[in-house]
């Protein structure tokens, strides 16, 4: 690999830069200046952090600040074959020759890479691991694989040779244009069921719009609908369809469920999510699932709800947060009838298939977090950026970033008041539980974040009265507690103003 870059021989052959202290969301690093040392302390954002270290610690490599031009960021991946092929090692340490082969860190293959461009026109770039530990400035810039558009099939060809690699190459732009309401923030809550204390719980946490489910061939949401809009809430419709249908015979149900969503549409949904985690094979078939396959549903979905009314919002099926695949981030094994994308990754292939023309509002969900959306940091189980609100947020966003980001399932899960403890499977501090305190300031400072961003849309706060208690603890996540007390409504609606 040569070298684009002229760089200081001292700090260039310090590729790790240092071991940071990260706590609370702040990092504070050491630079050594001939006899001195001085700190630099970073806060916020982890994707901003990323940023202000990567810029910081260029400009002291080369000598002389930065005049930025653009910079970029990207949630990288260094274990994966792709970057094998370019950068010929795996690892942080793979994009620079000044770390000899056989010393190249192969542990640490997940996080951040930051591309700076410079008033000269020079463009450099740096990695960053996850917890922000480590450091490493590139030999040049090179936009990571995974992100780069992939070559363009001759046009007699396209349709064929993309249908070959599981991916759809950019569909044309929708004949129906969409009139939806894409600006400010709103906040809602999914419900089991709209009873007489339903509408009172929504007003007392600011929320005005209502979520529930339905499915083709069991629910048209008519009577939720006419509830909802006689108590003054608009509603999102989460709808969902036959995987086994899918599998028979895909193109065939493609057509019937966008028929099912555009009567949605016409029964007056003001909103509707097109279908529900399309990575896992839970919902969709097995050996179909692929960013590409999915975004021609919601092409075909899209199109029939803006010619059926266009001031619908129509949300992405938000994928199911998970790194399930690993490195490889696609699976499916025909022995098991397994299948699964990682969330980032069948994003990523959405975005490849021009899913951002399909959408208003780019469907995602939070609902493992189990420490306040403000830390980017500390979690018990690792640092896996699905653990963390902010981190979460950017993980979906970086691929459509002239959408906006629905949450249509955010919550935090407290056994508080339940008649059991937590199932094994969701007992993630088992040493240190969300108490209901916890869950009402958490939602809150959520909120707070999502409308402050300027890109979230809506947050469907899950959930708002569901009752179950097993396997799934859907009770452990509902506002509404054990006795009909509301913790979080208050601090929800205060948190809005």
């Amino acid at each position: 690999m040569n070298s684009q870059t002229a760089k200081s021989s001292g700090l260039r052959s310090l590729l790790l830069l240092v071991a940071a202290l990260l706590a609370l969301g702040s990092v504070t690093i050491s630079f050594a200046q001939d006899d001195a040392t001085t700190e630099t302390t970073y806060t916020g954002d982890p994707v901003m952090v990323s940023f202000q270290m990567a810029r910081d610690a260029i400009e002291k490599d080369i000598g002389h600040s930065l005049r930025i031009l653009r910079w970029r960021f990207y949630e990288d991946n260094w274990s994966s074959v792709d970057s094998l092929n370019v950068y010929g090692a795996f690892g942080i340490d793979s994009c620079t020759d000044a770390v000899p082969h056989p010393q190249k860190r192969t542990d640490i293959l997940f996080g951040w890479t930051i591309s700076i461009l410079d008033s000269s026109g020079h463009e450099y770039q740096a990695r960053i691991s996850y917890d922000h530990q480590v450091l490493v400035i590139c030999d040049e810039a090179i936009v990571p694989p995974q992100y780069a558009p992939p070559p363009a099939p001759p046009p007699e060809t396209a349709q064929a040779d993309t249908a070959d690699q599981g991916e759809a190459a950019p569909a044309a732009a929708p004949a129906v244009a969409s009139t939806a309401n894409v600006s400010g923030f709103e906040l809602g809550g999914h419900i089991a069921g709209f009873d007489g204390s339903t509408a009172g719980q929504l007003r007392s946490a600011g929320m005005v719009w209502v979520k529930k489910q339905v499915r083709h061939g069991i629910s048209d949401g008519r009577d939720l609908i006419a509830q909802a809009h006689a108590n003054g809430f608009k509603v999102l419709l989460g709808a969902l369809g036959s995987r086994d249908r899918l599998a028979q015979d895909f193109d065939g149900y493609v057509n019937e469920f966008a028929q099912y969503v555009a009567f949605l549409a016409q029964n007056g949904a003001d909103a509707i999510e097109v279908w529900n985690e399309p990575n896992i094979d839970r919902e969709w078939p097995y050996n179909r699932i692929n960013g590409a396959e999915y975004t021609k549903l919601l092409r075909a979905a899209y199109t029939a709800i803006k010619s059926a009314n266009p001031n619908v919002l129509v949300i992405s099926g938000a994928p199911a947060p998970t790194g399930y695949a690993g490195a490889a981030g696609c699976l499916a094994r025909d022995a098991d009838r397994v299948g699964v994308c990682n969330d980032d990754v069948f994003m990523q292939q959405m975005a490849q298939a021009g899913a951002a023309q399909f959408m208003d509002c780019l469907g995602l969900h939070y609902n493992e977090g189990v420490l306040s959306p403000t830390r980017n940091s500390g979690d018990p189980r690792g640092n896996y950026p699905t653990y963390y609100f902010s981190q979460m947020l950017n993980r979906g966003a970086q691929f459509f970033p002239s959408s906006k980001v629905c949450w249509t399932e955010l919550g935090y899960l407290s056994g508080e008041g339940m008649p059991s403890g937590i199932p094994q499977g969701f007992n993630w501090t088992p040493n240190d539980p969300i108490t209901l305190a916890e869950q009402a300031q958490w939602l809150a400072e959520a909120a707070r974040l999502s409308r402050d961003s300027g890109r979230v849309r809506l947050m469907i706060v899950w959930n708002l009265n569901f009752t179950h208690w097993g396997a799934d603890p859907q009770y452990g996540y509902a506002i509404v507690r054990p006795g009909g007390g509301c913790p979080a409504c208050g601090a929800l609606r205060g948190a809005l103003g």
